[in-house]
């Protein structure tokens, strides 16, 4: 809103300092700084609404250090991302690119699945919450969306390098190093020549004419990437800290990859695919990243709110969605390793214990307990140690993912 305000008043009054609106730079630091405040000042007090509303933690006991203090802590205190989020978001993001309500639409979309899971958990005293195929249901509803929007959505496009040759001077005296705008199904793959890989080609056995299926590839991947990562930030979210800590690493990381991208200068000189109007994602990220940060003053150890299933499934759809707008989906395995691993950790405790209960008539364990951080846990690591470790490979992860770019 701000941003057409300010257009408006630049356009018809000349008015001082309205032309800084113009600079994504400029709204993305204050969209941070908003968030940041908004979370930071106005959590206290949706933490004490929630405290009024008896919307507290049922803990079970799972024999881990310090676990039945925590009961009764609110809960659901995903409300303070989200609106800490969208507020700065609405106010100065370009609200009709595409990116933009994209984003807008997941982080509404999965933050209402996630408080319908822990509205029942609460208010209907069901431990298990909404029913996990609804939940599948609806991260699945999403990715379709998603994909269908950024495959069929004119406003979503690349452009691609041209050879050296072809790359002739404008009337401007500027080389057009980049060719024409268009749809592609063309992503990024660290460790490539040339770093991209084009999904329509997995379907070359289907001969001639393979190129018009592509848009099924890709709907297909952003639905498991979409449904993958919300699990794995809502299996990391079990620590005190640890799941808005490590997600704030992997949002800033993503917030360089979409700002390189969506500048046709700077993705000239990194060499990194060129995606027009992608650096508006900017300003939303940037929010994301201080409503995270903001929510982390709150949830640190001894946490006075936990974000519940409202924060953890919305994060990981907002991270999924974001990296698959700017074609660094692939990226995401090492980017988001804490997810994947805490995720693997699960999917490796119950088929070992299911397997050896068949086989021995006894179930194993390859942990102590999963997911992974209450493994260590059990080890009688203190969780400040663990979340600050988990954080400290996040942000190794994340130097790492970068430098893939370039490592061809």
């Amino acid at each position: 809103m701000l941003y057409y305000l300010f257009e408006y008043l630049e356009s018809q009054f000349s008015f001082p300092g309205a032309s800084v609106f113009q600079f994504i730079t400029f709204r993305a630091a204050a969209a941070f700084i908003l968030s940041l405040l908004i979370s930071a000042i106005f959590g206290k007090r949706i933490i004490c609404f929630l405290q009024r509303l008896q919307v507290g933690e049922s803990i079970r006991d799972l024999g881990l250090e310090g676990q039945v203090q925590k009961s009764g802590t609110p809960t659901m205190g995903g409300i303070i991302i989200i609106l800490a989020t969208l507020i700065p978001v609405f106010l100065l993001a370009k609200l009709n690119n595409i990116y933009i309500i994209i984003l807008v639409i997941t982080t509404v979309w999965m933050g209402f699945i996630g408080f319908l899971d822990d509205y029942i958990k609460v208010f209907k005293k069901d431990k298990e919450g909404l029913k996990g195929k609804f939940k599948v249901l609806g991260q699945v509803g999403l990715g379709i969306i998603v994909g269908l929007m950024l495959y069929f959505n004119d406003g979503v496009t690349i452009k691609e390098k041209l050879p050296k040759e072809q790359q002739i001077e404008n009337s401007e005296g500027r080389k057009n190093i980049f060719g024409e705008a268009h749809k592609s199904t063309k992503t990024t793959v660290p460790f490539m020549k040339d770093n991209e890989l084009d999904y329509s080609k997995l379907l070359h056995f289907l001969g001639e004419g393979y190129e018009k299926y592509g848009w099924l590839v890709f709907i297909f991947i952003t639905v498991f990437i979409v449904t993958g990562v919300s699990n794995g930030a809502n299996l990391t979210d079990g620590v005190d800290g640890l799941a808005a800590g490590t997600s704030a690493i992997i949002v800033l990381t993503l917030a360089v990859f979409a700002w390189v991208s969506g500048n046709i200068n700077f993705a000239d000189y990194l060499d990194v695919m060129y995606i027009p109007n992608s650096g508006e994602m900017t300003v939303f990220i940037l929010a994301f990243a201080g409503s995270l940060i903001g929510f982390l003053w709150y949830n640190t150890f001894p946490a006075q709110v936990f974000m519940g299933d409202t924060g953890s499934l919305t994060i990981g759809g907002i991270i999924a969605v974001i990296a698959i707008a700017i074609r660094k989906e692939l990226l995401l395995p090492i980017l988001a390793g804490i997810f994947v691993v805490e995720n693997l950790s699960v999917i490796l405790q119950v088929s070992w214990f299911k397997y050896t209960k068949k086989k021995f008539g006894e179930g194993r364990r390859v942990f102590r307990m999963a997911p992974l951080h209450h493994h260590y846990q059990k080890l009688s690591y203190h969780e400040s140690k663990i979340v600050v470790r988990f954080w400290i490979i996040g942000i190794l992860l994340a130097v790492f993912t970068i430098v893939t770019l370039k490592l061809r």
